[in-house]
């Protein structure tokens, strides 16, 4: 095998490794170990890629590490004789199902509810493998075929399925995904812990109906059923799920209790009636401690999907993260419209530098790497190790956000213990550099809003990272320029973003980089107005900035921006909030992140003059004075600046169409 040293020849270890190196998908696979009978299967959504980056993954890994016997079933066919629920026969303990890495109804539809033409998650990017609400019709698959084995559902839809939500794609209130699915259990956020337990109790042959006190799972109870009992837990009773389909403002004051008993250090545990029977949702675990959370990413993984797939084509999701290297968990942004700290918790599970930087080595080793890191990051690049100065204060916070609307004064935000990986990884003898792709939290590092860190700390961090890990561009995401909206959605005011960007900018200069800001901005937001988006692109202008990174708000489950979405409503005030919902308000909204193209300029012209805002119209639509954006203009018409030009700033004869269509794509939230 390669040492990892710079230059050293590398082979195909796909070829050298024994089919036994994955856990089995086969039939094949299972009888090749010599197992007649299995503990558990899995099923999941997407093709099997055994990588630390993939729940199915990690789960089916601490099952073998615990010494069980367990298969993958990936992306069965649910539409034939269902063959493939039925080639492993039943397992001994029980079913477990996911979706997959992402919910399946945004896997499969855009913000605009049109059907996607590819799927990240399947070799070849080929769309049609998974059903929609696949935790729940692979669920019922199995309820008919095996009524008598327990199924545990986990992974991001069953987590933020797991109450009364509000389901974009069919315009309606759904149940708990457990009411939908007949599952026996779920098991949300990051299930390694509960999974733990469970298997204990199975082990010892105690049913799923008798596990009710097991942290971090949910499960539902017959009405003359006693309630579960456990001393250390209070309980709350939210809203049934009948009475939020009749008052959508019982539906948005669950969803306060909800997000704040999943981000309590002391949580209560979640009563919900729903028609006969009753959810219980039992508080979380502690966050993991560095041991734990360093088990699950040291496990054998080959880093490589399945050979059964290589004809088929690469996994676009695999080769977009197959270099990188996840240091931490959680978030606690607590932005509006994200769903991160909804299913990782807002406290942050770093991992050990050592356990880090062998995976760095296993990186080295891999037969394509080039001595490129994609990535040295996380949910948001620059949170690891940070946590609060004082737990006992921490106990006590039921805030969904630690940065906003300021910056806890009890939140610890050096930047120190990162800034030492990226120094150790870039000194690994295989490794010639190590990029930050994630987002970065740019607000941590303006002493205007970060007003409890060290402004020195900050300034060595940006320096390092501008100097040594930015791969030609660098990501952030203000989201919007108006205050109103950027408070709804939980970010700090755009003039922190002026800030940053002139510390980056300076300290481009200093090192001699051209190394431009990425901005990801979000049209159509709860909040955001017309008028809204108008200045947007106004300031954005301003800055030098033309828009590429943009999408439309996505109404997804179990956030603050999709409650008000559906309820009209804010969920911690119950004020009405106005939000863009019909196509013609979303498309005129996401219009403006366009300004720069000629095809937009009389409708822009016709929705200012609408707005009253003639002032407006020279001032966006005038040709652009900055550097850069000339710079952008002359990449995308691919012609030399001395080409000739018409009065639009345009090559002549060159007819461009209309990529509006296109820029709406779905991109990697932070």
């Amino acid at each position: 095998m390669n040492t990892g040293q710079k230059g050293t020849t590398k082979t195909n270890y796909i070829k050298e490794r024994p089919i036994t190196d994955w856990l089995p998908i086969t039939k094949q696979e299972v009888e090749k170990r010599g197992w007649e009978e299995l503990d558990v299967i899995l099923v999941s959504g997407d093709a099997y890629v055994d990588h630390p980056a993939f729940g199915p993954a990690v789960i089916g890994r601490i099952l073998e590490s615990a010494g069980y016997r367990i298969a993958i079933i990936a992306q069965p066919n649910w539409r034939d004789d269902l063959r493939d629920f039925k080639k492993f026969g039943k397992p001994k303990l029980f079913f477990g199902v996911t979706s997959g890495c992402m919910d399946s109804m945004v896997n499969h539809y855009t913000a605009n509810k049109r059907k996607r033409s590819t799927d990240a998650y399947t070799p070849g990017g080929e769309a049609g493998f998974r059903p929609d609400y696949a935790a729940s019709v692979y669920t019922k698959i199995l309820k008919q075929l095996y009524p008598d084995v327990p199924v545990l559902i986990g992974g991001i839809e069953a987590s933020l399925r797991r109450v009364t939500h509000y389901d974009y794609w069919k315009n309606e209130l759904f149940p708990s995904v457990l009411e939908m699915s007949g599952a026996d259990m779920l098991v949300y956020g990051m299930g390694e812990q509960s999974l733990r337990e469970i298997l204990k109790l199975a082990e010892k042959g105690v049913p799923f109906s008798s596990m009710r006190t097991i942290p971090q799972t949910a499960f539902m109870v017959e009405a003359d059923e006693k309630m579960p009992r456990n001393k250390q837990w209070k309980d709350v009773e939210i809203s049934s799920h009948e009475a939020c389909l009749k008052d959508k403002l019982k539906y948005a004051a669950n969803f306060k209790i909800v997000e704040q008993e999943s981000n309590k250090a002391q949580a209560r545990r979640i009563l919900q009636k729903t028609g006969k029977r009753t959810l219980i949702i039992n508080p979380p675990y502690p966050p993991m401690d560095e041991k734990t959370i360093d088990h699950s990413f040291d496990l054998p993984y080959t880093r490589l999907p399945h050979p059964k797939y290589k004809k088929r084509g690469t996994i676009p999701a695999y080769e977009m993260i197959k270099f990188s290297i996840n240091m931490h968990r959680g978030c606690f942004g607590g932005c509006s419209f994200c769903t991160i700290s909804a299913h990782q918790g807002k406290f942050i599970a770093s991992r050990s530098k050592e356990s880090i930087m062998k995976e760095v080595d296993e990186v080295t080793k891999m037969p394509d790497f080039k001595g490129y890191i994609s990535d040295l990051g996380g949910p948001s690049a620059n949170m690891y190790k940070m946590k609060g100065k004082v737990q006992e204060i921490c106990d006590r916070c039921v805030a969904p956000s630690c940065i906003h609307p300021v910056v806890c004064h009890n939140l610890d935000t050096t930047h120190k213990p990162l800034t030492e990986i990226y120094k150790e990884a870039s000194a690994h003898p295989g490794v010639k550099k190590a990029f930050v792709s994630s987002g970065i939290r740019y607000d941590l590092l303006v002493p205007g809003h970060n007003k409890v860190g060290d402004e020195q700390d900050m300034e060595e961090y940006m320096d390092n990272l501008v100097e040594n890990h930015v791969a030609g561009r660098l990501k952030v995401a203000p989201e919007h320029t108006s205050d109103n909206t950027l408070r709804m959605m939980r970010k700090p005011s755009f003039k922190f973003f002026h800030d940053f960007k002139k510390r980056f900018d300076r300290l481009n200069k200093k090192h001699g980089k051209d190394q431009p800001l990425i901005p990801y901005f979000i049209s159509s937001h709860p909040g955001s107005e017309m008028e809204d988006m108008a200045n947007l692109a106004c300031e954005t202008k301003d800055m030098g900035f033309q828009l590429e990174q943009v999408q439309g708000f996505t109404p997804t489950p179990m956030t603050v921006a999709t409650v008000i979405y559906y309820a009209g409503v804010h969920p911690y005030t119950l004020q009405p909030v106005y939000t863009a919902k019909s196509e013609k308000e979303k498309k005129n909204q996401h219009l403006f992140f366009f300004w720069y193209k000629s095809e937009n300029r009389r409708r822009i012209t016709d929705k200012l003059t609408q707005l009253g805002r003639p002032d407006m119209i020279k001032k966006l639509l005038s040709k652009p004075k900055t550097k850069q954006s000339e710079e952008q203009s002359k990449q995308r018409d691919g012609q030399p600046s001395n080409a000739p030009r018409n009065k639009n700033g345009r090559p002549k004869n060159n007819k461009r169409k209309s990529s509006f269509g296109r820029q709406n794509k779905k991109r990697k939230r932070f």
